[in-house]
């Protein structure tokens, strides 16, 4: 007999004995009756889980090529309102028990399942009675042999989670749930794989549970959460109990490409600006009575890096609060989006104001840093407090050391009707006002060092309506400085000599002072000066008037004069009476000119010919010595033949 026959004979009776195998289990599909089939399952389900599954359906037997058994209109718990309840039912049999006329299972499989979980006002589920059935079963005193244990796998395909809180007003669904539940057959432990949709978000999820038994009744045990997706990664290693209450303890790690995505997939508004980009967290975790406490916190957003403690509550209204230490924080990204000034930075923005985000949750921190940068400002120590309640966000600087000196103070901001309400109470000290005023206005004409004394309010939708509504007072204090872009001393010593010499090009240099005083009281938006003085070696200045506030003009009076040196109750040398009008940026100083020609000896003639007009010879005159002119030769002769 050649090899060639041989394996031929070989093959052929293999293929005998898989159609001898394939008509066995036929037979056996068609001897084994549909009911029960139906009771063997479901009592072997009973005895490994605990739990009476009431299968409604149609039974379909399949037991080639792969043994199975498969049930519609499956549901559990509750006839009105099932805690679960699952198109079908399918459970893959043990291959060769099947020769023996056994049905033992290998795994079973729940195809669209709906399990609902509600929670009463009492705190109490439709999964209590059920959970209490599992706690019996998987307990210490149970009777369970080895023969029950045919199956440690129920796996859920393309299922829906809904949880129902009464006492909260909460209502979430888990859509395209896939499960695989390792049901602890051998060891106590339990564990869960898979991924769920969440808010449009799929969601790889592990969960597992070292002490299944300890957990059913609500014993302390170890468990382990992982989540991740697109707009979170969180891990959890710790330990749960719920008796008496929940608590829960271990290490938290989280990050988000976006926390302002994250926020919005979980449901909550974030803060209108921009900010809330990269964020992670680290911190061991207390949870107890609906409170989340983290402590030895280690959390990065934006890449400024702080710890401390923080608490979150859930209970009611979601609060949090915390106590973080930083040693450099650039708050930038958060005013961002904020345009005070439009593209050209000389009129305000009229862009609505818009502060949705304020009323989601509320806040109380405690901030503490070595620097803070704010845009173009820098912080040198600094403390704050921020609190954000019922709408209103309120931030307190017990401290900050800015612009060369100390500052103190709170600002407010909250929505209303009129679209924002703003408030401010802030106090400088011996800070360095070319800059302060630089940051805080863009007004740079003061140079020194002095103290600043700001109180506003205003209501608006945008910043060119705040502007308008606009009420409080301002005090400034100056010392040892300068005001640049003039130099009074040179302007009016040249006008003293002559004064219809002309102004010339007197805004440059500097004008120095030893101290300046201004007092301004806001009133809708206009800025009245109630009091502003500058007192120099050489030149005093006091001003009146008025700036425009949504205008940003000036609209100022002053009288300019110089000092006699030495002394400092004798009257001035010469004095100028001048206006200040135009634009915050680049304004116009003008001097008074019906004085100067009164100081002039050759220039007063003029007032008095312009009333008179029989004088027009000494205005012709005046004119001539003001020009050192002659008439001219045309019009010598041109006289006779008028």
């Amino acid at each position: 007999m050649t090899a060639a026959t041989g394996f031929k004979r070989l093959g052929i009776a293999m293929t005998a004995v898989v159609m001898v195998v394939v008509a066995v289990l036929a037979a056996l599909a068609l001897l084994i009756p549909a009911d029960r089939v139906r009771e063997a399952v479901k009592s072997e389900i009973r005895n490994v889980t605990g739990l009476d599954v009431s299968l409604r359906g149609a039974a379909e037997v399949s037991l080639f090529p792969n043994g199975s058994i498969s049930f519609a209109k499956v549901e559990l718990g509750d006839e009105n309102e099932p805690a679960l309840a699952a198109d079908r039912l399918t459970a893959r049999l043990r291959f060769f028990p099947l020769f023996a006329g056994r049905i033992e299972i290998a795994d079973v499989a729940l195809v669209r399942p709906r399990i609902n979980v509600v929670l009463d006002a009492d705190g109490q589920t439709n999964w209590s009675a059920l959970i209490a059935t599992l706690a019996r079963t998987f307990g210490p005193k149970a009777n369970r042999s080895g023969e029950a244990m045919s199956f440690s796998e129920i796996r859920v395909e393309d299922g829906i989670i809904v949880v129902k809180d009464a006492k909260r007003g909460i209502s979430e669904t888990l859509t395209d749930v896939e499960l695989a539940l390792a049901w602890p057959s051998i060891s106590s432990g339990f564990a869960a794989t898979g991924r769920f949709a969440w808010n449009g978000e799929r969601i790889d999820a592990t969960v597992g549970l070292t002490d299944f038994a300890a957990a059913l009744v609500g014993n302390r045990t170890g468990v382990k959460v992982r989540l991740n997706g697109a707009p979170l990664k969180l891990a959890f290693e710790g330990s749960m109990s719920v008796r008496p209450t929940l608590k829960v303890e271990g290490t938290l790690a989280a990050d988000a490409t976006s926390l302002r995505d994250t926020l919005r997939w979980a449901g909550l508004k974030p803060l209108t600006g921009g900010g809330f980009g990269r964020f992670s967290l680290k911190a061991k975790t207390n949870v107890s009575s609906g409170t989340i406490s983290l402590s030895t916190v280690n959390v990065e957003l934006d890449g400024n890096a702080a710890e401390g403690v923080m608490t979150f509550a859930t209970d009611g209204r979601q609060t949090l609060q915390g106590t973080l230490a930083a040693n450099e924080i650039n708050l930038t990204p958060y005013i961002s989006t904020v345009r005070l000034l439009t593209s050209n930075e000389r009129d305000w923005n009229r862009v609505p104001i818009s502060l949705d985000g304020l009323n989601s949750f509320d806040l109380d921190l405690r901030l503490s840093a070595a620097r803070i940068t704010i845009a173009r400002a820098k912080l040198g120590r600094t403390a704050i407090a921020a609190n954000l309640r019922g709408g209103k966000f309120t931030a307190t600087i017990g401290e900050a050391q800015a612009f060369g000196g100390i500052l103190k103070g709170s600002f407010g901001l909250a929505a209303s009707d009129r679209g924002a309400d703003f408030k401010s109470q802030l106090n400088f000290t011996d800070v360095d006002l070319e800059t302060c005023l630089a940051e805080l206005f863009n007004f740079r004409r003061v140079e020194g060092r002095g103290d600043l004394a700001v109180n506003i309010d205003a209501a608006g939708g945008s910043m060119l309506a705040l502007t308008r509504g606009m009420n409080g007072s301002a005090n400034l204090i100056g010392r040892q400085g300068a005001l640049t872009g003039i130099n009074l001393e040179q302007l009016l010593r040249r006008l003293e000599r002559r004064p219809l010499s002309g102004a010339g090009d007197f805004r440059t240099g500097r004008t120095p002072f030893e101290r300046l005083t201004a007092v301004f009281k806001v009133v809708q938006g206009e800025a009245q000066v109630e009091e502003m003085r500058i007192e120099g070696p050489k030149v005093r200045l006091g001003v009146v008037g008025s700036a425009s506030i949504p205008g940003r003009e000036f609209d100022l009076r002053g009288v300019a004069s110089l000092v006699v040196s030495g002394s400092t109750e004798a009257p001035p040398a010469f004095e100028l009476p001048f206006v200040v009008q135009g634009p915050w940026d680049d304004p116009i100083m003008l001097p008074d000119t019906q004085m100067l020609i009164l100081r002039s000896p050759v220039a007063s003639p003029l007032l008095e010919a312009v009333k008179n007009r029989n004088t027009r010879d000494t205005v012709r005159s005046a004119i001539e010595r003001l020009t050192g002119a002659t008439p001219s030769a045309p019009a010598a002769a041109a006289k006779p033949q008028q």
